[in-house]
């Protein structure tokens, strides 16, 4: 059995959506970042990293959102969660999901996490008034040049759905304005009319 390690209003979601999705057979960890688990040495001992999610298989434990997905992904090849047949469309899945890793997540955390980049209190303030515009560019290209319709990927239901539904849970708190990108809006609500987002979302918010 797979084991998820999440945190309320975090990442982790895309990988417990996913979970659902594939009907995997699964438990679940919650860390309490109020509580600061995420840093006490019983989850370091899961993590070192001390960020979620963190999953553990009967090969080892992995951690980083593209990582899990595609590991669920090809772990459950008949739930049709990437074209796992095709290297070059896997490949673009990768690079989707990949690029909300490493630019939009980053550009999200600088609102709450800039200590991460700078001590100076100052440079932690110019951050955080970026985070509007940055987030904002981010999803100006995800809307006018990475985001086919219905879904990611187009008419195909993929791993990179729940992943940019989860961030674009967070536009608003990042003081953008959802009304300029109807199509990560519209997005957005397709997904939370799923059943597999709406148990998932259920269990993390109890």
């Amino acid at each position: 059995m797979l084991t998820l390690y999440y945190a309320p209003h975090t990442c982790s979601l895309a990988s417990h959506i996913v979970l659902e999705d594939a009907a995997a057979d699964y438990g679940t960890v919650r860390i309490s970042f109020a509580a600061d688990e995420q840093r006490q040495l019983e989850y370091l001992a899961v993590n070192p990293k001390g960020r979620v999610p963190a999953m553990v298989t009967d090969r080892g434990i992995l951690t980083e959102t593209p990582a899990i997905l595609a590991f669920i992904a090809q772990s459950f090849p008949l739930a049709r969660l990437a074209p796992l047949e095709d290297p070059f469309l896997f490949a673009q899945v990768q690079a989707f999901n990949s690029y909300l890793c490493s630019t939009l997540h980053v550009a999200h955390s600088h609102r709450m996490r800039g200590y991460r980049w700078a001590d100076d209190q100052a440079a932690i303030e110019a951050m955080q008034r970026k985070v509007p515009q940055s987030v904002a560019a981010c999803y100006e290209l995800i809307e006018h040049e990475m985001l086919a319709a219905p879904w990611v990927m187009g008419e195909t239901y993929t791993i990179c759905d729940p992943y940019l539904f989860t961030m674009a849970q967070w536009l608003e708190g990042d003081g953008v304005d959802p009304s300029r990108f109807p199509k990560v809006i519209d997005h957005r609500r397709r997904m939370s009319e799923r059943p597999e987002v709406q148990r998932a979302v259920a269990e993390e918010l109890a």
